[in-house]
């Protein structure tokens, strides 16, 4: 027995009765009503699951050990899993290249080495999940050099840890040159890093430059006890969109540490930087912020407990925090206890909060006064007002009209790829903020991991109240999807997505624009991926919208490259007046309808033309 897709005799969407794209097939004409010929868009993204296979994980979930089985689920069910990284004890006495390695366990690699150079150049690069441990690397070595070059560059989801790298290391370095750019979701742990090193400097320039959000890097115990131990941070999250670091207990009770921080998290968006108990009963340490978070989109920066009962610290920071939209930076506790400590701000930032700071050895230069309002005002004759909002994105509902030419943004799906679940196995699994255990041992996910960061930031987006008017669900199995959808705009439905990615990133031309429903104010369920182990929807619908068809054509051919699909929100009343929208557009909440097109792999979901 097979089941044909919409009267279509096509192999690819002939199926065994049993399995989840025929499941899905059955349901589809039991729950919609519209003539519009089924998308074989969204019948890609149902599981590709074998029937047997389909039973056998399905049997598995119900008994709570789907973990034991979880490689094999993984790669049947077309899943994005982390690697289980088995600990490698190869012995390497001679200088390495690492140019070819990728999701590997380097366990007490370079141990007690003497001299010699080990490079990771163009490491994993392009991959699309990257997942490194580096534990007791270079640990009690002697003059011996590391060289991370062009490591993970242009990759999706990068997990790095560094456990006791370097530690008791005498001499030698660490350079991490052109570290993690242009990647989509870095998070790289350095714990005990150093730990008890004399004399190994560590660099890092155009680290994580240009990338996109993620928790960026966790410092912990860096540099702990370290003797003479010199950190250099240059155009370190350069440029990046929403990265964060955290540094705790970095360079606790070490002597003559010198760090420096050189255009830290400039000219980033939304960059967050924790700095807890650094440099805590330090002895002579020199740390220097310069340019740090300069000409950032807001930004917040906590300094809790800094250089607290050192002695003979001294710290500089110079045009710290020149945000052009302003940004927040806390300092708590700093230089308490200290003796002998010399601490200057030169022209730093405003909406800066000092508190129970020692009085002594600290002094203020320039600070910033301007408002917010002023800098705003200043920057807009430029282009850094709207840097951090990609031209196109989005559009004003006149632009929707045949002859113009504007921009179209990086429409192209960043996610790695993944299938829906069926029912029978997503309905076995837990999703909630309660079950977050359960949920980190069924998919391996490790404390502090990667892994657990993406179910939780999945967790608060999909938990979070719906905002005034919205209508939202996450969805995780094509079925609860077309529940949604019908709920909201009844069972005469039709889904559509923009027809491919040509145009992304160049001017194109409107050919021929239509107006869904007549173009008269519709409802429409948007649904936008979200990042999780299985492919998982946010849906939503919002009232007041115009949904429209354009032919999208090259400016100079003139010929027909791409089928658009663009929704206008007419109702703004409820957005941030920090909405990228507003930043691009000029104007503020309520003031003016949004638009923009749906991008790769999202859909809408829309009542069915007569």
């Amino acid at each position: 027995m097979q089941v044909i897709l919409g009267g279509i005799s096509d192999s690819s969407v002939s199926e065994n009765p049993f399995t989840p794209k025929a499941s899905f097939i059955r349901y589809w004409n039991k729950e919609i009503r519209s003539e519009i010929p089924k998308t074989h868009f969204l019948l890609s993204k149902v599981s590709p699951l074998a029937a047997v296979d389909s039973a056998s994980f399905s049997k598995l979930a119900a008994q709570n050990d789907l973990a034991s089985r979880l490689p094999s689920f993984c790669s049947s069910a077309k899943l994005f899993c982390f690697p289980n990284l088995s600990p490698s004890l190869e012995k390497h006495p001679k200088d390495v290249n690492f140019a070819d390695y990728a999701n590997r366990n380097f366990t007490n690699y370079g141990t007690d080495r003497l001299a010699g150079v080990d490079s990771f150049k163009n490491y994993s690069e392009g991959d699309n999940v990257i997942v490194d441990s580096f534990r007791q690397y270079s640990r009690d070595s002697l003059g011996h050099k590391d060289q991370f070059s062009n490591y993970a560059s242009e990759s999706n989801v990068v997990d790095q840890s560094f456990n006791t790298y370097g530690a008791a290391a005498t001499g030698g370095s660490g350079n991490f040159n052109n570290y993690n750019r242009e990647v989509n979701n870095p998070n790289i742990r350095f714990t005990s890093y150093s730990d008890d090193s004399n004399g190994r400097g560590q660099t890092f320039t155009r680290y994580t430059e240009n990338a996109n959000a993620g928790d960026g890097q966790s410092f912990s115990s860096y540099g702990k006890n370290g003797n003479g131990v010199p950190n250099d941070f240059s155009s370190y999250g350069k440029g990046a969109n929403v990265v964060g670091s955290g540094f705790s207990g970095y360079g606790e009770s070490a002597n003559a540490a010198n760090d420096t921080f050189t255009s830290y998290g400039f000219d980033s968006n939304v960059p967050q930087n924790n700095f807890k108990s650094y440099g805590d009963g330090g002895n002579a340490a020199v740390d220097s912020f310069s340019s740090y978070r300069d000409q950032s989109n807001v930004g917040d920066d906590s300094f809790q407990s800094y250089a607290k009962n050192s002695k003979g610290e001294k710290v500089d920071f110079n045009n710290y925090g020149q945000s052009f939209n302003e940004g927040t930076d806390k300092f708590t506790g700093y230089g308490q206890g200290a003796v002998g400590q010399s601490i200057g701000f030169k022209i730093y930032g405003r909406n800066t909060t000092f508190k129970d700071y020692t009085k002594k050895g600290v002094t203020f230069g320039r600070y910033n006064n301007e408002s917010s309002a002023e800098t705003a005002q200043v920057k807009a004759s430029g282009n850094i007002v709207n840097k951090w909002v990609e031209p196109g994105k989005f559009f004003r509902e006149k632009m929707l009209k045949r002859g113009t030419v504007m921009p179209m943004p990086d429409i192209r799906d960043k996610m790695p790829e993944r299938s829906f679940l069926p029912r029978t196995i997503i309905s076995k699994l837990p999703f909630s903020s309660s079950k977050i255990g359960e949920m980190k041992r069924i998919f391996h996910a490790g404390d502090n991991s990667t892994l657990e960061t993406i179910m939780l930031d999945a967790l608060k987006e999909c938990e979070r109240a719906p905002s005034p008017g919205e209508t939202k669900r996450c969805v995780g199995s094509a079925e609860d999807m077309i529940d949604f959808a019908t709920s909201v705009l009844g069972r005469n439905v039709e889904v559509r997505t923009t027809e491919n990615v040509n145009g992304s990133k160049q001017n194109i031309k409107i050919g021929t624009v239509r107006g869904i429903n007549g173009g008269k104010v519709t409802k429409s369920v948007s649904c936008h991926q979200s990042l999780y182990p299985y492919l998982l929807y946010y849906c939503h619908s919002v009232p007041k919208v115009r949904v429209y068809e354009a032919d999208i054509l090259d400016p100079n051919s003139r010929e027909r490259i791409n089928h658009g699909v663009a929704i206008c929100h007419l109702d703004t009343s409820s957005w941030s007046s920090g909405h990228g929208a507003f930043l691009a557009l000029g104007s503020g909440p309520g003031r003016i309808e949004v638009c923009h097109w749906i991008f790769e792999n999202d859909m809408t979901w829309r009542i069915a033309d007569s």
